[in-house]
């Protein structure tokens, strides 16, 4: 072994020990690895930054923007209503369909984004339901693992093995080549986890005191409400308000009656939602959100001709994606103290309705000429652009309570259609090889950003640059390896020791070597260090190196077995309250079962004959 190859297996090792301390960010461990191959003299300057250039790293950038483009526009929040809709109230089908959305939004989508959005699904399904969501966090984030096994883009291992068959003179993968070993892993983990690794996992069925962080908007609404009611009434076509505008219409004046919101229907396709101001005109088959007391709202509804509207669920979540609420108090320094609403032209000065008035912790009946005090605390409803432009007001009010559904607004779900366009295209494109994969990639992401999914800004605050960073970084420790001879003597020692065996167990061998690396490197830089080797391991067998290099993107993924592993896991140590061992319990003998359920379907779809 050369001096050169011995200083490579050691930067190996401290890279290695440097990600498993948890202590030095992986980004940084891949600089100093950068810095160290020039220093030593291991690699010229431009083949240690030759990854800042590879097309893996610009890959992964566009798909983190397509990725935000679904989040945006609401495609993962649709996703979320489907599985509250779907899942009902029990476990094993909440279980189920929480496992396949993950893993199939992942597909497409970054696997740690598909966890973010899904962490306050599982919270929220689990406060609806009363299940403990101790028991759907851990299974949520392997499916969204094994969605890095499902596609081509789904994950960065995938498109560096893929790279390195294309190095090496062979073929890439193609868009779903590996699907249906990635499918086959799916449907074993969803078996395990509802029939063995539910019960490892801490807390029982039920939870009857499941928290919630925070209040929804309804909740806050009853702390304020007093004896008026909300709800949607229809303007009839025969109704005196149509044609005429909100001032003139007078339901404030006449009725009491605060109008909060408008849905006016467009052609075909969904309605829009409209903030009312005094001069809006209302028009014959607008829904109205109005609050009031019944007695008065009752009287409106006959004498103005409105009809009671019973919204969908559909139109409920389109209203939270438009307006929102928040409790605020008037600062001492206010100048509305002194002053009643009406005297404020609170309305039109804000853009907000005040829905009640709280005064000592009891809600007022009639606050419209009350004469507002200091520690007055309000509750504001309007759109969620005016809700944060009253956060920047400190000398008038301070923001007392956000709800719940803040969390839930999606920017751009008007664009929905659109998006789901683009991906279908982008799909299309690498799956029929119009393009190559990396032009589809960079296409749909100028294509979000032109059609207004979203803003350049939000595609570049879209960007992990630490995962870019240590993507580019490891890269070239790939190509130390192989400079220094180290690829070579690690394939003749895997020779030597199993070569005379059945290639089933080289890929058993390279499979358990990228799961094991991946405890202590990321999984991106274990499937960079071992998809050379896979490819050299098979030409020295002279058997195709597609199984093994299959063994390899999946084993990568399957990082179920400690928590400190990737970010798609860590993510739900704190929300699921787990512990290290909790991981250890269940982790393990799912990571078995992948090899098992891989080392049966690959050969099949990947034979090993050349």
């Amino acid at each position: 072994m050369s001096g050169e190859a011995l200083f490579v297996f050691a930067l190996i090792g401290v890279a290695a020990v440097l990600m498993a301390s948890n202590r030095v960010r992986f980004d940084v461990v891949a600089l100093l690895v950068v810095l160290a191959l020039i220093l030593s003299g291991v690699l010229t300057v431009r083949e240690a930054l030759s990854g800042f250039g590879s097309s893996v790293v610009i890959l992964v950038a566009g798909l983190l923007v397509v990725g935000e483009m679904l989040d945006r526009t609401g495609v993962a929040r649709a996703v979320g209503d489907q599985i509250l809709k779907r899942g009902g109230s029990s476990e094993t089908r909440l279980l189920i369909v929480i496992m396949a959305s993950a893993a199939i939004l992942g597909s497409v989508m970054s696997s740690t984004a598909i966890v973010a959005i899904f962490i306050p699904i599982v919270l929220r399904v689990a406060a609806e339901t009363k299940l403990n969501a101790s028991r759907m966090m851990i299974p949520m984030s392997y499916a969204a693992l094994i969605s890095g096994m499902l596609t081509l883009i789904a994950s960065p291992p995938n498109l560096v093995v893929s790279e390195e068959l294309k190095y090496s003179g062979f073929e890439g993968f193609g868009f779903f080549s590996f699907t249906i070993v990635g499918l086959a892993v799916l449907v074993v983990a969803i078996l395990y986890i509802l029939l063995i690794g539910r019960h490892l996992l801490p807390g029982t069925t039920d939870q009857t005191g499941s928290e919630r962080r925070g209040r929804s908007i309804f909740e806050l609404w009853e702390d304020f409400r007093g004896d008026r009611e909300r709800g949607p009434v229809q303007i009839g076509s025969d109704s005196p308000l149509a044609g005429r505008t909100i001032q003139e219409a007078g339901l404030q004046a006449r009725y009491g009656i605060s109008l909060i919101g408008i849905m006016r229907q467009a052609g075909r396709g969904e309605g829009k939602i409209i903030t009312p101001v005094p001069d809006t005109e209302l028009r014959a088959g607008d829904t109205l959100l109005m609050v009031g007391k019944p007695s008065d709202r009752e009287r409106a509804i006959v004498e103005q001709g409105l009809t009671p509207y019973s919204a969908s669920q559909r139109d409920q979540q389109r209203w939270l994606w438009e307006l929102g609420g928040a409790t605020v108090l008037i600062h001492p320094e206010s100048e509305l103290i002194g002053k009643s609403l009406r005297e404020n032209d609170f309305g039109s000065s804000y853009g907000l309705n005040v829905l009640g008035v709280r005064r000592d912790g009891e809600p007022v009946a009639d606050y419209t000429d009350l004469k507002l005090a200091a520690s007055d605390s309000l509750l504001v409803v309007g759109s969620w652009k005016r809700i944060q432009h009253l956060q920047s007001l400190h000398h008038e009010f301070v923001v007392l309570e956000l709800p719940t559904e803040q969390a839930e607004v999606v920017p751009a779900y008007k664009r929905m259609p659109v998006a789901l366009i683009i991906l279908a295209v982008m799909v299309l494109l690498s799956i029929f090889d119009v393009v190559p994969l990396v032009a589809a990639v960079i296409m749909a992401g100028m294509a979000a950003g032109i059609t207004r999914c979203l803003t350049m800004e939000d595609s570049y605050r879209a960007i992990h640059w630490s995962s870019l960073v240590l993507v580019a970084g490891m890269l070239p420790l790939a190509d130390a390896l192989d400079q220094t001879g180290g690829t070579k003597l690690i394939v003749d020692a895997l020779i030597d020791g199993v070569g005379d065996s059945s290639p089933r167990v080289m890929f058993t061998v390279l499979f358990f070597l990228t799961a094991g690396l991946g405890l202590v490197l990321s999984n991106t830089a274990s499937a960079v260090l071992v998809a050379p080797i896979s490819i050299a391991a098979a030409e020295a067998l002279n058997v195709s190196p597609y199984a093994f290099a299959v063994a390899v993107l999946i084993a990568a993924s399957a990082a179920y077995s400690t928590p400190v592993s990737t970010p798609v896991v860590t993510l739900v140590v704190e929300p699921g309250r787990y512990q290290f061992m909790d991981f250890v319990k269940v982790g393990v003998p799912l990571l078995l079962l992948t090899y098992l359920a891989t080392v049966l379907v690959a050969p099949l779809v990947f034979p090993f004959t050349v």
